[in-house]
């Protein structure tokens, strides 16, 4: 992999942590103001997937889409139907039941089962200092100020079923990106997730909700949309150009973004615990990224060299 590529891949990567936890925070409140998650997240997703659509058809994507095979069809399909439909459902409803910051946590924790996944299906490597990078990573998002404990209720399960399938959906996007550009399979994702959804809503009951929000809840689901559009168009991105092990790695500090929002208009204080916390946050962040470029030029005889 040229280190051009890895650049452009790790800017993208930052860029959808921010944008992540920019996401946790306000997520948490727009799904209190729409009161019911499912149509909350059916209505958010379905606005994304028009406007992926609409790029799909700006930048003339649609003969790629017409001329996949069998094979590339199957991969998008399960794609929009674990990574697109269960766990936004699932990821919304116990969000509900639990602190932005919990679910923050919980989410972050993408990246250690993309890392069980990836390494032996993906074949993808990590040196010992990209390890050591991790662990930082971790241990920082560990001892975020305001955390107070897990309550392991069924809000905090839900959201690592999610999390679960989220990781799974990466690892086959990543195989899928081989030979699909990432704007089509961010397309997959987000329609045919969104059809899905809303079948379940119409099969409950409940289109009509959608029709009676008012100005403040429309508002609510604007905002949280434009997020999850420049989401997953820079996390896809990223994913088509690194390994699945090193983007889901670099999406990890977006749980510091989420707690400096909390800390400033929640707590009101920035701890330091907190300070500790970036610290640790920072130096894992640049072991992984410095490490990784190394890892990524050398061949395979020589990755014990590296390690």
């Amino acid at each position: 992999m040229k280190n051009k590529t890895l650049v452009y891949a790790t800017y993208l990567a930052l860029i959808t942590a921010v944008i992540s936890g920019f996401s946790n925070f306000l997520n948490k409140i727009a799904v209190t103001a729409i009161k019911d998650p499912i149509v909350f997240t059916t209505l958010k997703n379905s606005l994304v997937a028009i406007f992926i659509i609409g790029a799909i058809l700006v930048f003339k994507k649609l003969p790629e889409i017409l001329s996949l095979n069998k094979k590339q069809i199957t991969k998008l399909l399960l794609i929009g139907i674990i990574g697109g439909s269960l766990p936004f459902a699932l990821f919304f409803t116990g969000l509900t039941k639990t602190s932005a910051l919990n679910a923050a946590l919980i989410h972050k924790t993408l990246f250690i089962w993309v890392l069980l996944l990836a390494i032996p299906i993906l074949k993808e490597r990590l040196s010992k200092m990209q390890w050591l990078g991790i662990s930082a990573i971790f241990a920082a998002n560990l001892i975020v100020g305001g955390f107070t404990g897990f309550r392991y209720n069924a809000g905090e399960l839900m959201i690592l079923a999610a999390t679960i399938l989220w990781a799974i959906e990466n690892v086959i996007a990543k195989i899928a990106l081989k030979d699909i550009s990432s704007l089509t399979v961010a397309s997959a994702r987000m329609t045919i997730g969104s059809i899905i959804l809303l079948s379940f809503v119409i099969l409950k009951g409940g289109a009509s909700a959608m029709f009676v929000l008012n100005p403040e809840q429309w508002l609510w689901t604007l905002i949280p949309s434009f997020l999850l559009l420049g989401y997953v168009i820079s996390w896809y991105t990223a994913l088509k150009y690194a390994p699945a092990t090193y983007v889901a790695t670099l999406l990890v500090p977006a749980t510091l973004i989420t707690n400096i929002l909390s800390a400033i208009f929640i707590t009101r204080a920035f701890t330091l615990t907190q300070f500790a916390s970036a610290i640790l946050l920072a130096l894992g962040t640049i072991l992984v990224v410095f490490f990784a470029k190394k890892v990524a030029a050398a061949p395979q005889s020589e990755l014990e060299t590296v390690r």
